[in-house]
């Protein structure tokens, strides 16, 4: 790994592509640019990929032999849209400026993809410098005012190529910005399933085990879950969740709050919290139903279709780019977001049926692997790439 400044030039007649992306954490959008980068150099490409920060991406890109650069470079969010936030967006503009200038000099790389509509800058940078662009957009902000989804979704206009995760994404930047309308191409997540399928017990003994896999934000709705099953048990069913993920930094009153929650309901026998992991895969075996509980609009749902991968029956908030994901699955149910007595309903649906639906998710499990294959993802980013290395600057 280097900082912006490094002298790492490869081409040994491959196609470069400098990928820019604004986290270096292992969530959704995170899982698809490693999967991203990692399928341009299976194809031949020669790939350097930078982040503003390091952390656990980075340590996976290395894995396969893929160099990183930290190149810090704002990315937009909404504490930013302020007067006060708009001096650190043009602080922060001015020294990424600098560096992404300087990294695209040394590396000269024949396309730009920018993996996230949050890194505006990138797109200017690549465009000064007449690098073709290809943008990869894995947000969907719908439910966002007129001016932030506008302004997060004109930078695209400058990319050749523009990739989205759903028909739900394509529709939210398409009615954000009227110019990209019928330029978007939907190439679905590719999402890695588990090493072996363990199929769900055959008998609910014990009580009954839930899991929540995702970062823990009111925008996730990991709260939620909690209330369901402190109405559960007042129901009188025997049922536990299991929380794998963490908070955001600067969001630590969040869990905080949690905690207090499970306290206050009583739950604290009922509840584990185990941080952020670097495999869900154990946890899932262990599970018997999973909830994706998000109050918000939705790009797409990973966790959604890792659940269905692991073939657990799914709860999910019948909401934007989370239908798409669990639409077609007789192992799926849908509930209206933030609505905790219609979760404990689904969860009693999937228990008193248990042995359908332990068999929907079995025979789900081989439709989603079909539908999410990380090879077909892996070949159409790297197909655009290198058609976009060919395109006129």
């Amino acid at each position: 790994m280097e900082r912006a400044g490094g002298s790492m030039h490869a081409n040994n007649g491959a196609v470069t592509v400098l990928v820019a992306h604004p986290s270096a954490e292992l969530y959704g959008s995170d899982k698809m640019v490693l999967e991203s980068a990692v399928g341009m150099s299976r194809e031949g490409c020669s790939v350097i990929v930078t982040v503003p920060t390091t952390g656990p991406l980075v340590e996976e890109l290395a894995v396969h032999g893929i160099p990183v650069v930290l190149c810090p470079t704002p990315v937009l969010r909404k504490s930013l849209l302020s007067p006060r936030g708009a001096l650190v967006l043009l602080r922060e503009s001015v020294a990424g400026l600098v560096g992404g200038l300087r990294l695209i000099r040394q590396h000269r790389p024949d396309v730009v993809y920018v993996s996230t509509i949050t890194l505006p800058l990138w797109f200017l940078l690549a465009k000064i410098s007449r690098r073709p662009i290809v943008a990869h957009v894995h947000e969907a902000e719908g439910s966002a005012s007129k001016f932030l989804r506008t302004a997060l979704a004109a930078p695209l206009a400058l990319a050749g190529s523009i990739l989205v995760n759903s028909r739900f994404s394509a529709t939210v930047q398409e009615q954000a910005f009227r110019p990209l309308q019928g330029r978007l191409k939907v190439v679905y997540n590719g999402v890695a399933g588990p090493p072996e399928i363990v199929p769900p017990r055959e008998a609910l003994t014990g009580g009954l085990k839930l899991l929540y896999v995702g970062r823990l934000s009111h925008r996730k709705g990991v709260d939620v879950a909690v209330g369901a099953l402190a109405e559960l048990r007042r129901r009188g069913l025997e049922v536990s969740l299991d929380i794998v993920g963490a908070v955001f930094p600067g969001n630590e009153a969040f869990l905080d709050g949690l905690h207090a929650m499970v306290e206050q309901q009583g739950l604290a026998g009922d509840i584990r919290f185990h941080g952020y992991q670097s495999s869900i895969w154990p946890f899932l075996e262990q599970a018997d139903i999973c909830v994706v509980t998000s109050r918000f609009d939705e790009p797409f749902g990973n966790t959604a279709v890792e659940s269905l991968l692991a073939a657990r029956p799914l709860i999910v908030s019948d909401t934007s780019g989370l239908r798409e994901a669990a639409e077609g699955y007789r192992s799926s149910l849908f509930v209206a977001p933030d609505n905790v007595s219609q979760l404990a309903d689904a969860v009693e649906v999937v228990d008193a049926a248990w042995r359908d639906y332990r068999d929907w998710a079995l025979e789900d499990a081989g439709v989603a692997a079909a539908k999410h294959s990380i090879d077909a993802y892996q070949r159409a980013v790297a197909q655009e790439v290198q058609e976009a290395a060919g395109a006129p600057r």
